[in-house]
């Protein structure tokens, strides 16, 4: 299941979504499943806030640094339930609609992290989750011509990639035993994000999921 969705999500955008770094991540996530006593898959629907626009950004440099918020955001999250309540996490969110880099330059941010999870059910209806993990903010410049290579094929974009850290927490709502209904936050620490302001940015939005295994 993980593996068809990963492949629609990198066939959307025309290539390898996490590229080199993600390998290791996916290996773990595919092993851990082996082993999970329980777990989740959802899909959801966020928006994104970050600092706001300043004539210099004192944080990367960059003059005129417009704001990374705005737009909504689409995306698949899956954690893996290893013992007790601890487990591995991991999640993919993109922007719906490409937006505009000072005035003239398409782009798209996506958000991807794998990490630690601590996820909790309280009663028939109700639970908790806590995440904690490293990933990477990708953001697609894109072009009016294409570039191909034999791993990434075609694309009309160049990518623009820093380190970030992932913390989260979210509040599963069970109208039935296994289908959720996720009010969910994360916070992004971006290293070196220097093409906006700020070296931050918080998503918030809902997911609907499904829970197997466990009670």
């Amino acid at each position: 299941m993980l593996l068809g969705v990963w492949g629609g999500v990198s066939a959307i955008f025309g290539g390898v979504v996490l590229k080199k770094a993600s390998l290791p991540c996916l290996f773990v996530l595919f092993a851990a499943a082996a082993f999970a006593q329980s777990g989740d898959f959802a899909f959801g629907v966020s928006g994104l806030t970050s600092p706001s626009p300043s004539s210099f950004d004192i944080n990367s440099g960059n003059f005129f640094a417009p704001t990374m918020g705005g737009g909504s955001y689409l995306g698949f999250s899956g954690d893996f339930l290893l013992r007790h309540h601890l487990g591995v996490e991991g999640e993919i969110q993109w922007r719906t609609h490409q937006n505009i880099y000072q005035g003239y330059q398409p782009y798209r941010p996506l958000f991807y992290d794998f990490g630690a999870i601590y996820a909790r059910r309280f009663s028939r209806f109700l639970g908790f989750e806590a995440s904690a993990g490293i990933g990477a903010e990708s953001l697609r410049f894109y072009n009016n011509y294409y570039s191909c290579s034999y791993i990434s094929g075609c694309t009309n974009y160049t990518s623009s990639n820093h380190f970030m850290g992932a913390f989260g927490a979210g509040v599963k709502l069970y109208p039935t035993h296994n289908i959720f209904i996720r009010p969910e936050m994360r916070y992004y620490a971006i290293r070196n994000n220097v093409e906006f302001a700020g070296n931050s940015a918080l998503r918030a939005g809902v997911s609907i999921g499904y829970t197997f295994g466990g009670d």
